[in-house]
């Protein structure tokens, strides 16, 4: 299947007094067409929602270094300048629901002026036209009517996640990056709001980015799975691979981390921490923690081996071609 966007090589560093933070590093991803989801997965501070702030372009001032390609549907994304990427990429053919978005209402203004702005600001669509495609957001995403005309204090937690997907959807991008969009939700609204992505997807037609740190939470709504560790994606594959078949030690250490409804076996902790990403160790940046490390893990970083079709590991353990 031809992909929808592709990521290739994507680098973003913070420059920090200690010296650059390595969030984003040589990045490399693709997410195929309308109808499917990948999930990124990790640790907090793995660099996840830098990536996505990175494909986003939404950059802090203090960038020290910002380069690779973004291709979206055969179109060059870096190369723009930030006024075409602005009027003809961000929100039109690529939006967001940042994290913490419960908190990222304007709180002075209501929540339907919020969700119809993008829509109004290229001034040609008449404003009752905006106003009827929220509403009609509002009703898919699961908000009564009378949640256009309230003010963000006077949704729950919930309602305000929903809101914010809507809003996303207004100028029908066809890729949404969610970054940990049930966050700070209890569980029976995250189950709803997961159950709102995956009728996205099929109803829609639309590819997501799921960012979050939960895998369990991801393998309910994803196709692909990539896992992130320390600015880099250290295994990659369909869902069923990653899940039933992880390669990369630090796959099997977060899978073996998740609690289990059935069965004896006790969840794993993942011994030490992750690395400063301004001083990240020299190699495979897991090797501190792996319990399979061996002479190569500390020389050199380890390139993309392919342990199975379509699944990308990057160890050392696949060098030759055994595992």
């Amino acid at each position: 299947m031809t992909s929808l966007l592709d990521v290739r090589d994507l680098t973003f560093h913070y420059a920090d007094r200690a010296g650059a933070v390595r969030a984003v590093d040589n990045v490399s991803f693709s997410l195929a067409r309308g109808g499917s989801a990948l999930g990124l997965v990790g640790e907090s501070g793995s660099g996840k929602s830098s990536l996505a702030l990175a494909i986003m372009r939404m950059l802090p001032t203090n960038v020290a270094r910002y380069d690779g390609e973004i291709w979206l549907n055969g179109q060059e994304l870096l190369g723009m300048t930030d006024d075409r990427f602005r009027q003809e990429i961000r929100w039109q053919k690529l939006s967001l629901v940042p994290q913490g978005a419960q908190n990222g209402l304007n709180p002075v203004l209501r929540v339907g002026e919020q969700i119809i702005e993008p829509l109004m600001v290229g001034g040609t669509v008449a404003k009752q036209e905006a106003i009827a495609r929220a509403l009609e957001l509002l009703a898919y995403v699961g908000l009564p009517a009378d949640v256009y005309d309230r003010y963000p204090h006077e949704l729950s937690g919930g309602m305000k996640q929903r809101a914010m997907i809507a809003a996303a959807l207004i100028l029908e991008p066809p890729v949404v990056i969610m970054d940990e969009p049930t966050s700070a939700l209890d569980a029976s609204v995250q189950t709803q709001i997961t159950n709102l992505l995956k009728r996205l997807k099929q109803d829609m037609n639309l590819a997501i980015i799921f960012i979050t740190h939960d895998i369990a939470l991801a393998s309910d709504v994803c196709d692909d799975l990539a896992v992130v560790y320390a600015g880099e994606i250290v295994e990659i594959g369909s869902a069923d691979q990653v899940l039933l078949h992880p390669t990369h030690p630090y796959t099997q250490r977060l899978l073996a981390s998740i609690p289990r409804l059935h069965g004896d076996t006790l969840p794993q902790f993942i011994p030490g921490a992750p690395p400063d990403l301004r001083e990240p160790p020299a190699g495979c940046r897991f090797h501190p923690r792996c319990p399979l490390v061996f002479e190569p893990c500390a020389q050199e970083s380890p390139p993309a081996f392919e342990p199975a079709e379509g699944q990308i590991a990057r160890c050392w353990l696949f060098e030759d071609g055994q595992g």
